[in-house]
């Protein structure tokens, strides 16, 4: 798990400076981080209560980011049939990308292997510490920091890296400029709506893009 520790660390730290410069107390930031624990959903679910948006768009963002995770637990479910139901309840919270993707490379072609439940331990609770404990370092670095910076700008920025970088053939770029059009052209749309209608618009365009280049 190494190799990737610094990216989830480097994660963690945007997090945790974000939660902070939104104006969450750092008690309030690091109880989030513990709750949550999704990066992904922490982020959008802090830049939505940012811009005003009401509590059930919230849980409703963090619900369809977070749906990839049943799909991760329903590949996993065999290799951890026999375990307790508080085991699988405490498997399900340690679960993330990279844990996922190492765990499923190792026993997908190998099931039979023993020391699954040491694997994924090892590897979850590995990507678990350093997402805490950088998190809990960008809490302490955003707390020292004037409000006036506007740190909370670091969550847009995040999210236009992760979005620029699966930009991979002209669909994708159509459908990403497509939305991004339509989130200016919706801003005044009330409940920040304009966000579900710019997604829903860039996942057409692309996907009529992509029958147009077959």
């Amino acid at each position: 798990m190494l190799p990737v520790l610094p990216g989830v660390g480097t994660f963690g730290i945007i997090s945790g400076v974000a939660m902070v410069g939104s104006g969450m107390t750092p008690f309030a930031a690091m109880a989030m981080s513990l709750a949550t624990y999704a990066g992904t959903a922490q982020l959008a679910a802090l830049q939505l209560h940012a811009a005003g948006a009401p509590l059930a768009v919230i849980f409703l963002a963090a619900l369809v980011l977070n749906l990839r995770f049943a799909l991760y637990s329903l590949s996993m479910a065999p290799h951890f049939r026999s375990a307790t139901t508080p085991r699988k309840w405490l498997y399900s919270y340690l679960l993330s990308d990279n844990g996922y993707a190492h765990f499923i490379t190792r026993y997908a072609s190998h099931p039979d292997e023993a020391g699954k439940v040491g694997y994924y331990l090892g590897a979850c609770t590995g990507i678990w510490t350093v997402w805490q404990a950088s998190t809990a370092l960008g809490v302490a670095l955003g707390a020292g920091i004037p409000p006036a910076w506007r740190l909370e700008f670091t969550v847009t920025l995040t999210f236009f890296a992760l979005g620029i970088s699966v930009i991979r053939d002209k669909a994708m770029a159509i459908a990403a400029a497509t939305a991004a059009v339509t989130a200016i052209l919706a801003i005044g749309l009330p409940y920040r709506l304009g966000l579900i209608l710019a997604a829903g618009a860039g996942i057409a365009a692309g996907m009529l893009a992509e029958r147009w280049t077959r």
